[in-house]
């Protein structure tokens, strides 16, 4: 038993003791009434404030379950504020005239696009947010209808502050009016729309065509192994929370080429020899005719189906790979260190003393312009591509994770 359990057991016996011996009854106890917050409620702060009309016009049209909440002035909470700006860029990506705007939405649909942009139960300044990697973990006030009755129920979908040395963001948007203070929290304006995720990270690896190589890999790991415990299922989890560095189709067509060279070589040569060749003149002309043989047998993702390559590519070794490139954390490049630093990946639940990956990004005046994530046996640092837009190739939020597209496969060994 713990030190502190032995205290608070012996305590409770003490008390209870003396109750025994005094034998009165006790006092009836008093509620403690707390004060009413004064001051504008964060309602009341953004219905006053010119350059969030349009999100007034939005909390109106969403209804009144949203507007009661944060008109509260007995809650706490954060709210994401996005300007007039931020919802004009907004409609005109969606093609939704200026003159319509919120008016082009259900009210369910501004619920639930606000809700993810208001943490409750806590007022969330800027001085209390971290810069510690990976990015601070919210939960939002947008309950996720989970697809799996296995599930806990109420499951929130989650919202991820962070700081660095250029200021303070959520998700990798940056805060641009921070810690504007209301009677029941806390109110930071952002430039851009912050919208919930609606896909799994499976869905986008499913379906993006220069990612069919990882696709082909995770369901040659998942040979062999029940619904529950695939890489599919976890990336389907809608409680799961990942990072996943996804080398393009040429990056494994890269490192397959090679490899199965090196494995051919060895191979051709003996063949050549058996057809009539010295061992000199075997040793010039494999390289090139092994390569040749791999180049064609890497074109495609079908290298990682085809029965002449399993025993190099084992569902276990090509699950080891894979799992190499995945975090058990989501991490936004805003929140990756600037010196590269290891840090654990899904490979370390195997092999707990492995170092890890090395993250670094490198920040400009308007936010991060580059970022690596380099391999223990890799020579070199891969590079992530920046383009953090719906659609792009890093920064990409789903309801499970982020997903960042990188031009080499990451070598654990």
């Amino acid at each position: 038993m713990k030190l502190n359990t032995i205290k608070i057991f012996s305590s409770f016996i003490v008390g209870a003791a003396m109750l025994v011996a005094c034998n009165k009854d006790l006092p009836q106890a008093e509620p403690i009434v707390q004060p009413t917050p004064t001051g504008t409620s964060i309602a009341e702060t953004i219905n006053s404030d010119a350059d969030l009309s349009i999100l007034k016009a939005a909390i109106a049209r969403a209804g009144t379950p949203l507007n009661a909440l944060l008109s509260d002035k007995s809650g706490v909470f954060t709210f994401f504020a996005p300007t007039n700006a931020a919802f004009q860029n907004f409609f005109a990506a969606l093609g939704i005239p200026a003159n319509v705007g919120v008016a082009a939405f259900r009210p369910g649909q501004l619920d639930t696009l606000l809700r993810y942009n208001l943490i409750g139960g806590q007022k969330l300044t800027t001085s209390i947010i971290p810069t510690t990697f990976p990015n601070l973990q919210e939960p939002s006030s947008f309950v996720l209808a989970a697809p799996s009755a296995t599930l806990p129920p109420g499951l929130r979908m989650p919202i991820f502050p962070s700081k660095n040395s250029l200021g303070f963001f959520v998700n990798n948007i940056p805060i641009t009016g921070a810690d504007i203070a209301a009677a029941n929290g806390v109110i930071h304006k952002i430039p851009v729309v912050a919208t919930p995720p609606s896909q799994y990270l499976w869905n986008r690896i499913d379906t993006a065509a220069d990612l069919a190589f990882l696709k082909a890999a995770i369901l040659r790991a998942d040979s062999g192994t029940t619904a529950a415990t695939s890489l599919q299922s976890a990336l389907l989890n809608p409680a799961a929370n990942l990072t996943v560095f996804a080398p393009t189709n040429t990056a494994f067509q890269q490192v397959l080429t090679f490899q199965i060279t090196q494995a051919l070589i060895p191979l051709v040569t003996q063949q050549l020899i058996v057809g009539g060749a010295t061992p000199d003149q075997a040793a010039a002309q494999a390289p090139a005719l092994a390569q040749g043989q791999a180049t064609a047998l890497a074109s495609s993702p079908a290298v990682f189906q085809n029965p002449l390559l399993f025993s190099a590519l084992t569902a276990q070794t090509v699950k080891g790979i894979v799992v190499y490139h995945l975090l058990g954390v989501r991490a936004f490049t805003v929140n990756f260190p600037t010196t590269a630093t290891l840090v654990p990946t899904l490979l370390n639940s195997a092999v707990p003393a492995h170092p890890g990956v090395a993250l670094q990004a490198t920040f400009g005046a308007t936010g991060v312009t580059a970022a690596r994530v380099k391999g223990v046996a890799n020579p070199t640092a891969s590079n992530i591509a920046i383009n953090p837009f719906p659609g792009g190739t890093s920064d990409q939020n789903y309801v499970n994770g982020v997903l960042h597209k990188i031009d080499q496969v990451l070598i654990p060994q």
